[in-house]
């Protein structure tokens, strides 16, 4: 891979990763191929002392390796090696994914022609459709990501549970709420005026609460389908997990707490708080697994209490930061896509 002609590279792909050599050698490998060459790898290992890193920049001298204590989790870890960044744009790369070889140059002429752009996605398709012969969107993410005024996520591409075949339905570039940190591509200068992810979140929920606090300082998140990454998922945590299950939920009501206007907040919280009651009800008729699931949702709410002061401290922050309205960001948008799931 070369860098560009004055040495600096103009992308970073930052690839968090956690113990799985294999699945991290595909994208590598799959990265090697990719036509735009004016970026650099840093793989950022969460794996402390059971690393199984040993002596990869050896045999891949062309990507460097920032070695963590212990594991930082998605969020922290991926500031981590932003701040060891130095190129005008990033690209969270989860290491389970496999990228088209024409992926990057259309993410970066996409920001090159608006400075107002703070995030990109690609259009995220699935590994496992791809073994099955099918062009099938990915769970995390898909087309683009969306939020309903609840502050659920859903996507373009699959809603809750169903995934839609891409049938090119989605192949215009359209402005978004979220960027999947399956592969989010950034400017740097953005990041580094938000401080990079909430670390707190460790996993889950941190790409969508980063994003939103980029839409309300007013930059743009917008999704980029002619970049095409194919995703296993499921990796760090299978779907169902409790412990997705705990995450998702207790960072949810924290990136509420962050962003959403007081107004709002104070209209839409208690009736967020009866939802995520039939959430449990939801868990419970799920299955075998259906108790353990709500008992995470407990679990999380138990936990936001004593996040709650420095929640605060940080909502202070993003609230004088702001320059556009809960009117402005939420105009057009559903009240909750749970009641239609």
């Amino acid at each position: 891979m070369q860098a560009s002609s004055n040495d600096m590279p103009v992308v970073t792909v930052i690839i968090p990763h956690l113990r799985n050599r294999p699945m991290l050698d595909s994208c590598l490998d799959a990265l090697g191929w990719s036509i735009f060459t004016d970026f650099t790898i840093l793989v950022v290992d969460n794996g402390g002392e059971r690393s199984d890193l040993s002596g990869i920049e050896r045999e891949r001298p062309d990507i460097h390796v920032l070695h963590l204590p212990e594991n930082a989790g998605y969020a922290g870890g991926c500031n981590q090696g932003l701040m060891v960044a130095t190129s005008p744009y990033v690209v969270f790369l989860n290491d389970d994914t496999l990228v088209d070889p024409d992926w990057l140059g259309f993410l970066v002429n996409t920001a090159e022609a608006d400075q107002m752009i703070g995030a990109l996605q690609p259009k995220i398709l699935s590994l496992q459709g791809r073994r099955e012969g099918q062009r099938i969107f990915d769970h995390a993410g898909a087309a683009g990501g969306l939020l309903d005024r609840m502050g659920y996520p859903y996507c373009l591409g699959r809603s809750f549970r169903k995934r839609e075949v891409d049938l090119g339905q989605y192949d215009q570039q359209q402005e978004i709420f979220w960027a999947s940190g399956v592969a989010l591509f950034a400017r740097r200068e953005v990041l580094l005026k938000l401080g990079g992810f909430e670390a707190g979140f460790f996993m889950h929920m941190e790409e969508i609460d980063l994003c939103w606090r980029m839409k309300l300082l007013g930059y743009h998140v917008r999704s980029v389908p002619q970049s095409v990454v194919w995703h296993e998922g499921g990796v760090s945590l299978p779907v169902g997990s409790p412990m997705k299950v705990f995450y998702n939920h207790r960072n949810a009501i924290l990136m509420l707490l962050r962003n959403r206007s007081t107004g709002a907040l104070l209209l839409l919280l208690p009736f967020r708080m009866m939802l995520e009651v039939l959430a449990m009800f939801f868990y419970l008729a799920g299955g075998a697994d259906g108790g353990r699931r709500a008992l995470q949702v407990i679990r999380a709410f138990s936990c936001v209490p004593g996040r709650v002061p420095e929640t605060l401290r940080q909502r202070r922050i993003i609230q004088r930061m702001r320059t556009k309205s809960d009117r402005e960001l939420f105009r057009g948008v559903p009240l909750s896509m749970f009641l239609l799931r």
